[in-house]
């Protein structure tokens, strides 16, 4: 039997972002990669994206008084 971690209720949802997207975001905010908060390769929600050093995981969580937040996290080594 295996588990599936994207497929539990606590698990937000995670897509990674082409090089466009991942692009667009960096010049709408103005900000450089090495600027967002960063997010482990082989977290078990970022492994199965099969994600690599320098990607940008979108990360969705239902909030309660927001509705929907996003968060964006670069992948790093380890």
């Amino acid at each position: 039997m295996s588990f599936e971690v994207n497929k539990h209720s606590l698990v937000p949802k995670h897509q990674k972002l082409s090089d466009s997207e991942k692009n667009k975001l960096l010049d709408e905010y103005h900000i450089e990669i090495k600027s967002l908060p960063k997010i482990s390769k082989e977290d078990p929600a970022v492994a199965i994206l099969n994600a690599q050093a320098g990607d940008v995981i979108k990360i969705e969580r239902d909030s309660l008084t927001a509705g929907k937040t996003i968060y964006y996290r670069v992948v790093i080594e380890g």
